[in-house]
Formats: structure tokens, sequence, C-alpha cells
């Protein structure tokens, strides 16, 4: 007989979700070849990607059939084909906001917070256009709602990406309006860490009592286009939650950059 514990591990081990080493590797591959600026050979292909060359030729020839991927027969090489333009189109006519919401959702969901999700605008201002509001006690943050670009967590993640003149940053930061400021010094260390670490993280300064985290998505230029925040009351999250939260929501702000820029350059740790 078995005992609860060993039904409990069985049990764990056959709903735990598993990836199908295939579509891995095909969506690797596709990957690929979005960032290629030339068609590419399998051999390249295989090690660029870290799929084995006969996979990889299974893998290509079976994406050329579906037109998701282009043969070149003379120079024996490989480039995105126009079947691909069939998953495309239904997102044709959507807003930024509309394909980016299911990623807010799933953050508010998994981290029980208000996510949000700012636009970069081109008058040093991030305007908030998507939320997903959290089943529990959260600060309210209305569509529309504009802020400085450089508040907060995210004005963190935005003045590290800028590279402004430390004179220039220091000018617009004393314009700045916090509940509890942190001193230029602090504040400048902790947006240049964002560069290593992908995200920011603000407690009770923009305002007290409340909590942001952010990171953001970034263009080919590296400069941020849209910034994704969670924000919630400081009494409900410690440390390591808020950290946690930074390390999801860079994974995400990674992945959208990847999906709207296709062809960037993605760093390992990018706010």
């Amino acid at each position: 007989m078995k005992t609860e514990k060993e039904s409990s591990a069985k049990i764990a081990s056959t709903t735990a979700p598993k990836e199908v080493g295939a579509v891995v590797n095909a969506i690797q591959i596709l990957r690929h070849l979005a960032q290629c600026t030339e068609p590419e050979g399998v051999a390249a292909i295989a090690r660029a990607t870290g799929v084995s060359p006969s996979s990889a030729f299974n893998i290509l020839r079976t994406l050329t059939h579906e037109q998701w991927a282009s043969f070149n027969d003379s120079a024996k090489t490989y480039r995105l084909g126009l079947g691909l333009s069939e998953l495309a189109v239904s997102f044709i006519g959507h807003s930024y906001a509309d394909l980016i919401h299911p990623e807010l959702e799933r953050l508010s969901l998994n981290h029980r917070i208000m996510a949000i999700l700012w636009e970069v605008t081109g008058d040093n201002h991030i305007r908030a256009i998507a939320r997903a509001i959290p089943a529990v006690a959260h600060v309210d943050v209305s569509i529309n709602t504009r802020l400085p670009e450089l508040l907060g967590a995210s004005g963190r993640c935005i003045a590290a990406l800028r590279n402004l003149p430390e004179d220039e940053l220091r000018r617009r930061f004393a314009r700045l309006h916090w509940e509890n400021p942190p001193t230029f010094d602090n504040y400048l260390e902790e947006a240049r860490l964002t560069l290593q670490t992908g995200w920011a993280i603000d407690e009770g300064n923009l305002y007290r009592g409340v909590s942001l985290v952010a990171s953001a998505v970034t263009d080919h230029n590296d400069q941020p286009r849209f910034v994704i925040s969670g924000i919630g009351i400081s009494a409900q999250y410690d440390r390591a939650q808020l950290e946690a939260m930074g390390q999801a929501l860079s994974s995400t702000s990674v992945f959208i950059s990847r999906a709207l820029f296709p062809g960037k350059k993605i760093n390992n740790s990018e706010c």
C-alpha cells in the first residue's frame, strides 16, 4: 500500500506540465529566423539554436511544408515563410493594450497585485493604458492616469535607459514630487542597478504605504516604449515577494519586447 506522501508525489509528477521537445525546438528555430538579417543553412541554424542538425533539418523541412519557413534550393538556406501571416493576421486591428492585457491578468493573478501597462509618451510622461485588478484590497489606478516618466519604480527603469548626463538627470529629478523622496544618490544607484536586474522597486517613496515594482518594454534602440508595473499596499508584500514580482515583470517585458520588435537583440537582464 502506498503512503499518502508517495501518492501525493505520484499525482504531482503526473499532473506537472511537460514541454514537448520538438515544439520547443521549432519555436527556437522560428525565433532565430526572425532575428536573422540573411537566410541561413541548416548547420548555422542548428549551431545558433543548440538543436541537433538532424532535428533542425526535420523541423525546417516540416516548417517549409507548412509555409512557415521558405527554402532557397540553390543556396540551401532558410528564412521565415509567408504562412506565418496566417497567425499574425488575427492581431491586426488590435491595440497594444488589448494584446498585452492577458499578460497583465496573469501577473495580477499570480502575484495578487494590480498590474498596469504604461505607455511612454513623447512629452516625458507615462500614461496608463491597461490594467488588471487583483481580488485583494488594492491601490486604484485609473486608465489614462499620467505621471512624469522619472517617478517611482518605472522612473528608475526609464532613467537608466535614457542614459541622461548626470547633471540633466539631477535637474529633472529635482522637479519630481514624492511623498517620501529618495536622495538623488540612492535614486541614481537604484536606476543603474535596473540595467543588471531588469526591474526596479519603489517602497513607499512615491506614495507612503505603497510599493511599486516595474520593468520596461524596449524597442530596437533599447529605448523604453512601455512599462509594466505592479502596485500594491506595502503591508501586503515583503521584500522577497517584491523581488519575485520584479523577476516576473522582467521576464514578461523581455517576451513583449521580442514580440513587438522582431529582430531586437535581447540582453539576459533588461529593464
